[in-house]
């Protein structure tokens, strides 16, 4: 179709022709929804046909003439013509989360921060983001779907587009929706994937000024993880975490597993605060990338060395993890804390312990089960199908 040039750089997958009312009986089309200035909700196909005009002799019945307006057609041919004058408006995005397979902390820096070297996986549990953009040349407005989000400069998102801005110059604001599925102080990743997800969708709107390699290395001023969402979604990351090497998936994609989370958060900057460098793991993490592209997940690769400052952080952290190890033994490959916490990960089922359902303990506890994704090269990250309704929470909101 005509209009897909506005979509080379952006694959995104919504519906980008104005909606007209169905008609029926020949009646024509109710125009008020008609919008000039953004193609984004057009229907793929107008429902409706025809209208049929037929003029017949009185004397014999016979049919003289017939005239067949097709306003299928005709609007379909005026969409395409409005998606080549305008610009997209609207813009749906899937921000799914990650894991860290292994994180290696391989020595403290003079600027304060730690070097690691970590395998990240993005992974089936996400967030949606709808961008809209807005008449104001001064302002974002963001809203989402749950409480103790800051709206303001103070989150990523609004980050990521004045990052954008002061880079490109390019002065467009927006109207932005968050649906959030994935917890706060997870170690899972969500607001950088909300960043990187922002940057990507501005830079859409935009007409792709930027590459992908301009978006990934911005991106890292603003934010250490965010950089390795502009990954194919597996890569071996080093530095702050913003060094990215992509690579290929060392475990098979559809390798189940269930992420746990307690109520209680686990604030990246406590848990560096007690990383104690010489007390952490001595094995090479290329090594462990080795191992796992050999022989696939296990316990003895899933090394991660934020654990223990994580659990003084959390004490009750350490005996969940414990818990499910012992509950789980047959039922997963390995079980692991993701980033600096608090989610357990727990890699080989999909299922949770019964003592998560059982005990009072635990009855608030952020439940998902997940699958390993990956992207392809010039497109965003699809939500799976299969994952609409797979994350679970005792509570009304995620944390």
């Amino acid at each position: 179709m005509a209009s897909s040039s506005h979509f080379l750089c952006s694959h995104a997958s919504y519906n980008h022709k104005p909606h007209f009312n169905s008609f029926t009986n020949a009646t024509l089309p109710q125009f008020s929804s008609f919008k000039p200035h953004g193609s984004s909700s057009f229907p793929k196909k107008i429902q409706s046909s025809t209208i049929r005009a037929t003029a017949s002799d009185s004397t014999t019945g016979r049919k003289q003439l017939e005239v067949v307006y097709d306003f299928e057609n005709k609007l379909n041919k005026l969409a395409d013509e409005v998606d080549r004058e305008a610009g997209i408006s609207r813009l749906t995005l899937f921000s799914p989360c990650k894991i860290n397979v292994f994180l290696r902390i391989t020595g403290k820096r003079a600027d304060g921060f730690h070097d690691l070297a970590s395998l990240f996986h993005v992974i089936s549990l996400g967030d949606k983001i709808k961008f809209s953009l807005s008449p104001s040349k001064s302002t974002d407005r963001l809203s989402t779907n749950v409480p103790g989000v800051p709206l303001d400069e103070r989150n990523l998102i609004i980050k990521a587009l004045n990052l954008f801005r002061k880079k490109t110059g390019i002065d467009n604001h927006f109207w932005i929706h968050l649906d959030k599925k994935v917890p706060t102080g997870a170690g899972l990743g969500g607001g950088s994937s909300n960043a990187a997800t922002a940057l990507w969708a501005a830079n859409q709107f935009s007409g792709c000024v930027a590459s992908e390699k301009d978006l990934q290395e911005w991106s890292g001023e603003i934010g250490s993880d965010i950089p390795f969402f502009f990954s194919h979604g597996a890569a071996y990351c080093t530095g702050r975490g913003e060094v990215v090497e992509d690579i290929s998936p060392l475990v098979p994609l559809d390798l189940p597993m269930v992420l746990i989370k307690p109520q209680e958060a686990c604030p990246t900057g406590e848990v560096y605060k007690r990383v104690r460098v010489d007390q952490t793991s001595q094995i090479d993490p290329l090594v462990l990338l080795e191992k796992i592209s050999k022989s696939g997940i296990s316990q003895d690769v899933c090394v991660n060395d934020l654990e223990p400052p994580a659990f003084e952080v959390v004490p009750s952290l350490k005996r969940l993890k414990q818990r499910i190890a012992a509950a789980g033994r047959g039922q997963y490959d390995a079980v692991f804390m993701s980033g600096s916490g608090s989610t357990i990960v727990g890699v080989g089922s999909p299922d949770p312990p019964q003592f998560v359902y059982d005990d009072d303990e635990y009855k608030n506890v952020f439940l998902s089960e997940a699958k390993f994704i990956t992207r392809s090269a010039g497109q965003w990250y699809s939500e799976p199908l299969s994952t609409d309704d797979e994350s679970i929470s005792f509570e009304k909101h995620v944390e």
